[in-house]
């Protein structure tokens, strides 16, 4: 089952406004962003989040991440493909481009990085962040699409909501870092731990600070420009997220080593896992327990 976590409207955008059903789920997280709703689009069951929840009313900090990912794998998900809007920190990675990132810079400190935070200890593998086997499905499809799609880019995972300063930009670049964003940690080190392959779609919407604007632009009409990059943005992953699905619906979704990250990172002996801790983290560790008798 594949999970979409996008932006408001993602669903209409991609399925029209009729189909589906919209699922309310409960977990011991909290509630998630919003309901998910539950669609068949070419014979696939497809599970769509609005990260920000409707109305675009949770900042990068306040996302229920964890929420939002055991609900979707207590829905059947098995892999997530997410789109989230970065600033540039490259000439080449233009506005409007798309990229298949491959590498993360985790920059965030106000955000709970794992569901197993009591009772349990776990160090999932991490050095590949977004599922190879996905990337390639993506990146397999990019020429169908009406714009640049870069294979690869470092993304740097800043807390916000404010934006860099010029000195934190120029550091972001000697980091190494292509991408400046908000939202892909810790949803993806989330996903991980929920043994759920995950790959995200960077929409490109502008040069970060470390490129100064023409001083006699006006700001509103700067403001405007960056909408309208995101627009654009959107509507070019829209249709790479559609070709994809495409292919899956015809060659199948592939295998991930994320469906068993698990196997190697639970260092907790087995036979203390106590039933209240099964019971606090469900379907997380359904599988791995069950494998591990």
């Amino acid at each position: 089952m594949i999970g979409l976590i996008g932006g408001t409207g993602l669903g209409e955008a991609l399925l029209g406004e009729n189909a589906g059903t919209e699922r309310v789920v409960q977990t011991p997280f909290g509630k998630p962003s919003g309901p998910i709703r539950i669609c068949d689009w070419h014979g696939l069951e497809l599970a769509i989040l609005a990260r920000h929840g409707d109305g675009h009313v949770f900042n990068p900090s306040c996302v229920p991440y964890r929420a939002n990912i055991y609900a979707l794998k207590s829905l059947g998900v098995t892999h997530i493909i997410a789109s989230g809007a970065v600033g540039s920190l490259r000439e080449d990675y233009k506005p409007r481009d798309l990229a298949i990132v491959d590498q993360v810079i985790d920059k965030t400190y106000r955000r709970t990085p794992t569901f197993f935070d009591q009772d349990i200890v776990t160090h999932v593998e991490f050095s590949r962040p977004y599922c190879d086997e996905l990337r390639k499905l993506l990146i397999s499809v990019a020429s169908k699409i009406d714009t640049d799609v870069h294979d690869s880019g470092t993304y740097v995972c800043m807390e916000g909501p404010a934006f860099s300063a010029v000195a934190e930009a120029k550091m972001h670049q000697q980091w190494g870092g292509d991408l400046i964003g908000m939202t892909t940690m810790p949803e993806a080190k989330l996903a991980r731990e929920a043994e759920i392959s995950y790959a995200l779609i960077a929409l490109i919407t502008d040069y970060d600070c470390w490129k100064p604007h023409d001083p006699n632009t006006p700001k509103q009409k700067l403001l405007e420009e960056i909408i309208g990059h995101l627009q654009a943005a959107t509507r070019n992953a829209i249709a790479l997220m559609r070709a994809a699905i495409e292919k899956i619906a015809s060659s199948g979704l592939p295998d991930s080593p994320a469906h068993t990250a698990l196997d190697l990172a639970v260092w907790s002996d087995c036979a203390k896992i106590t039933p209240a801790v099964r019971g606090r983290y469900g379907v997380l560790l359904d599988r791995f327990l069950a494998t591990a008798g």
